[in-house]
């Protein structure tokens, strides 16, 4: 006989840093503890409906993690300068919602070093410290620089990436196939390799535009595994709605169940039943 602990529209589990990450599944109004179900066999269904994370409307297609097709076309959050923030394009007039960016774009954000499948460079909101390292299934993180608008955020790290990753292989950070790294040290190569080309964006946007952050100590984050997967299976609700299994772990926005993984970030807005068996 299963119980019902919660039902409603999914978005992404919320995160608390302690020793380790405390997750909280959101399914609707309804928080679920997720760190008190691992070990428990548990299911997790589709029920059928996706409401868009936006305007709540009822959607056949999930577009960019939880929106309709028609607020991925209109909102400034679903635009392409959002993954790829060295294309912001408010300066011209062409922000889809300028109060928005002025509110989002506009203010301070900081470049990170974060170690999740090795070494790489983000970019965040200083109000996302620490939720978006947790949210990557990142073991270290450090930031690096604040800089004074989005827009700057994506020109260093464009910059940085030149020399690393600037992405998570998702596979081999729930594998925990993860070395330990000294990323003040990855800081201080890095800003030497890099001096020309950010003394050149400081030439541009003013001195102040960008400041290093050197005195900034290193994160070291824990996750609540109880084992990683030797071979990554990702399930698919879309073609799989019901999925059982015993919960052997979470990372990042991830379950790691004994039969496969579901990224949940994936499924925000979907009409989700999570029971246990």
């Amino acid at each position: 006989m299963s119980q019902i602990l919660a039902s409603g529209a999914a978005r992404k589990m919320l995160t608390k840093l302690e020793s380790p990450v405390q997750y909280a599944l959101q399914l609707g109004e309804q928080e679920v503890d997720m760190n008190a179900l691992l070990g428990e066999q548990l299911e997790l269904e589709h029920l059928g409906a996706i409401n868009c994370v936006s305007c709540d409307r009822l959607t056949k297609k999930s577009f960019n993690q939880g929106y309709c097709y028609p607020c991925f076309t209109r909102l400034a959050s679903c635009d392409s300068c959002i993954m790829s923030p060295e294309k912001c394009h408010y300066a011209a007039g062409t922000c889809r919602e300028p109060e928005w960016g002025e509110r989002n774009c506009m203010t301070d954000h900081f470049v990170y070093l974060a170690n999740s499948s090795g070494v790489k460079v983000g970019i965040t909101r200083g109000n996302q410290i620490p939720t978006r390292w947790m949210d990557q299934g990142a073991v270290q993180a450090l930031p690096v620089f604040r800089v004074a608008t989005r827009l700057l955020s994506g020109l260093v790290e464009t910059v940085y990436k030149q020399h690393i990753a600037d992405k998570t292989n998702w596979r081999a950070m729930l594998k925990g196939d993860v070395e330990d790294l000294d990323l003040t040290a990855v800081r201080d190569t890095l800003a030497e390799q890099c001096a020309a080309e950010l003394a050149g964006l400081q030439d541009t946007h003013g001195l102040q535009s960008i400041t290093a952050l050197t005195d900034e100590s290193q994160i070291e984050i824990a996750y609540p595994v109880i084992e990683h997967p030797v071979k990554v299976t990702s399930f698919n609700l879309d073609k799989q709605p019901l999925v059982t299994g015993k919960l052997m772990g979470i990372k990042g926005q991830y379950l790691i169940f004994d039969g496969g993984v579901i990224n949940l970030r994936k499924y925000g807005g979907y009409q989700l039943e999570l029971r246990q068996l």
